[in-house]
């Protein structure tokens, strides 16, 4: 079948205005042995970018676990699924907005929603919860309320409008952020597990059929855009960004649940990053098979779109489906009902090639294989990642007390209270919520039972930056931890790797580095990686962002009564479990105590220590399942102070700590070591006996108390008030709202 060449043919002037590399241009040649035409080469630079091809990580996601006996689905389908019980799945992913959030807040957060949910629905799942984990320039930039206050206004919009809630998500601040923020949505579901919708096409001859809103001009070569750095000319990228209508995004999700409870629908595939092309290409590879489409048919809101406009359009709101043949009218009701789009468009062939026809001709006709599975891999060099020096408390510390210390990091941007963000989600609708934002983690009931789904996203950067592997390794344990925090058991995770840009030796040793420790606790933990999403090139001018492997973990509590949070009662003893009574100093290096106390001296991070990870962790469930434990919080930015303080706030109960007679105080208050928590229980001696008996380091540090002060020792006397007006003021300070 001959291409109609009614544009003119390319060049690699053409292709490098694309994305594409001169090797990747004269690779594209070879395969085709021809030169492409512009919609050609639209999807041939779209499905090769780093977005859609991951082609400088795959080697290293290649390394990562995937498997165990509660995976159902890992990494490859449109989002991950574990089999947590009683006939049920989780499905969930963590997907990046990053480069359209920055050039429009509102509709890039939005937009990043909408596709994450898509994702989760797409697999037969109702979606049951949101997180986030977003990342900010310096507090006092020019553009960081306009940006924070858009991304959050976008999330909300979406989400509330939508009807999911949001039970949690981190916020942070860090100037390298300034030029390219950090949006990552997450979304979790449920599904039976036995009714899991997958993306491979099947069957030649059937048809395939358009759902949903109709194709614009917005979103074009969304995903090359978001494949390359930022510069001063990012705002004339704004036609990129898609735009969301979340109305539709409900309609869409009830017809598609409503058509999955039949048996019409062989594969579904959202169409995210790409558009039409990925959807289209993605279910055809899978399926070993060919797809033809006639793009005459495509619903399209704007007249005159031509077949690389209609291929490459990131507009939301839309799938694309194979139905079996005698399904097409009954779909077709299901889709009108909900007032949306239904149009078969094409159907699967036996060619293993992509032909698309328009105005009467052929517009592309490639082959598939280069598309998918010849799209290039690099191995890109890696430079030596430097060892920091491994530093003493006494290096680090200042003069000031352990209270005026307390006072100034709970008074930072970086520990503040993030409710003035959270209060613009909705965390209860469906009215399953149990636990929403401002604790260790989310936590929501299973409709109907007892059991509950514990999720939370995490990472820290700064540590990722001193040691990626490291840092990769802590970011799955601070997650494993906050879920053991309220109860539950870590079972999975879905991985959201934000790096710089990967040509670059250095910020490719981050990226590789931090994917072999995330595997290194992956393993220990048993907690595999099913889903997740790479954005690179998070630069502008040249300068990188810190960076960011986040990771969100799901897990199961067997019954939501035993969930603890984080706010204890007057008169319950306070233990901390991970370290013991010897203990008198604490790991400083790459603290936020350093960062804000101590400007920020080149130091090593703490160790990750996996074994202990999962010792004190299980020991933690267990006890919280067996009552002894009335609340507990994991320690990690500010140390043991900085939880304990937090602790006292949720509860607004004071307490008084015992310190050290000798060592460094400071250290030993806000030092970052790992594998700790504090708990607060009304039965000290069984906890410590149960502790001694586990292998878990335990001590009493002191009790809450009715007052209204916290203590340490002779040291400092806080009122908890101030501390709690403290936190909570620092946002809405930032926002002009203070």
């Amino acid at each position: 079948m001959s291409v109609t060449m009614n544009e003119a043919e390319m060049t690699f002037e053409n292709a490098a205005s694309m994305g594409l590399s001169k090797d990747e241009w004269e690779l594209i040649l070879d395969r085709l042995g021809r030169v492409p035409n512009l919609c050609e080469l639209g999807i041939f630079s779209a499905m090769w970018s780093e977005h859609c091809s991951y082609k400088s990580s795959k080697k290293w996601l290649k390394t990562l676990p995937i498997d165990g006996p509660q995976v159902i689905e890992g990494p490859g389908e449109n989002a991950g699924a574990i089999d947590i019980g009683d006939g049920l799945a989780a499905i969930f992913k963590i997907e990046s907005h990053n480069h359209p959030s920055f050039i429009e807040p509102y509709q890039g957060a939005a937009t990043g929603v909408g596709g994450i949910l898509r994702d989760v629905f797409t697999m037969g799942a109702r979606p049951v919860a949101l997180m986030n984990a977003l990342r900010f320039g310096a507090a006092d930039h020019e553009k960081t309320r306009h940006l924070l206050s858009g991304v959050v206004s976008g999330i909300g919009g979406y989400g509330n409008c939508i009807g999911i809630p949001t039970i949690g998500g981190e916020v942070n601040f860090d100037p390298s952020y300034n030029g390219n923020i950090l949006v990552n949505a997450m979304a979790v579901g449920l599904a039976n597990s036995d009714r899991i919708f997958r993306s491979a096409a099947t069957g030649p001859g059937n048809p395939v059929i358009y759902v949903g809103a109709k194709t614009g001009r917005d979103g074009i070569h969304g995903a090359t855009m978001a494949s390359a750095e930022f510069s001063d000319e990012t705002e004339s990228k704004r036609p990129t960004v898609q735009v969301g209508d979340p109305f539709t995004g409900k309609l869409l999700m009830e017809a598609c649940l409503e058509l999955m409870a039949s048996d019409a629908v062989l594969s579904i595939q959202d169409m995210g990053a790409a558009g039409l092309t990925s959807s289209s290409v993605e279910m055809a590879s899978k399926g070993g098979l060919g797809m033809e489409m006639d793009l005459d048919l495509v619903p399209a809101r704007e007249e005159g779109m031509s077949a690389y406009e209609l291929m490459l359009s990131e507009s939301q709101e839309r799938m694309l489906m194979v139905l079996k043949p005698d399904a097409t009218e009954t779909a077709r009701q299901v889709f009108e009902k909900w007032d949306l789009d239904f149009m078969p468009i094409g159907k699967v062939t036996e060619t293993g090639r992509l032909v698309l026809l328009k105005d009467g001709g052929v517009a592309c006709d490639i082959p598939l294989a280069p598309l998918v599975d010849d799209a290039p891999e690099y191995d890109r060099p890696q430079a030596d990642v430097p060892s920091r020096p491994v530093l003493n408390s006494d290096d680090i510390t200042d003069s000031t007390t352990i209270g005026e210390a307390l006072l100034k990091l709970l008074g930072s941007v970086d520990l503040a209270s993030r409710r003035w963000v959270y209060e613009q989600y909705d965390s209860q609708v469906m009215a399953d919520t149990i636990a929403g934002p401002g604790g260790d983690a989310g936590l929501i009931r299973v409709h109907g039972t007892q059991r509950g789904l514990a999720v939370s996203t995490d990472c820290t950067p700064r540590y990722v930056e001193a040691d990626p592997r490291i840092g990769g390794a802590q970011a799955v344990a601070e997650g494993w931890r906050n879920l053991s925090a309220i109860g539950a058991r870590g079972l999975a995770i879905t991985n959201n790797l934000n790096f710089g840009n990967p040509e670059k030796p250095d910020i490719m040793a981050q990226m590789a580095q931090s994917v072999l420790g995330m595997g290194d606790a992956a393993r220990a933990l048993n907690t595999p990686v099913v889903s997740g999403n790479v954005s690179l090139y998070n630069e502008t001018d040249g300068r990188a962002i810190l960076p960011c492997p986040v990771v969100g973990m799901v897990g199961t509590i067997e019954n939501i009564d035993q969930a603890v949070g984080m706010a204890p009662s007057a008169g319950e003893t306070l233990i901390v479990l991970g370290q013991d009574n010897s203990c008198n100093d604490g790991w400083l290096g790459v603290s936020l105590y350093a960062r804000n106390l101590a400007g920020n001296p080149n130091a090593a991070p703490p160790p990750v220590d996996l074994e202990a990870e999962k010792r004190h962790g299980e020991f933690l469930q267990a006890q919280i399942a067996a009552g002894t434990i009335r609340a507990a919080h994991d320690i990690s930015d500010g140390g043991l102070a900085v939880a304990v303080a937090e602790m006292c706030i949720a509860g607004r109960t004071g307490a008084s700590i015992s310190t050290p007679s000798d060592g460094n105080l400071h250290g030993w208050a806000f030092g970052e070591d790992q594998a700790r928590y504090v708990v607060s229980t009304d039965d000290a001696d069984t906890l410590l006996k149960a502790a001694a008996g586990a292998g878990v380091p335990a001590a009493a540090i002191g009790s809450t108390q009715s007052g209204g002060e916290l203590k340490f020792g002779d040291e400092a006397a806080i009122s908890v008030k101030q501390l709690h007006t403290l936190v909570e003021g620092t946002i809405p300070a930032l926002m002009g709202n203070g």
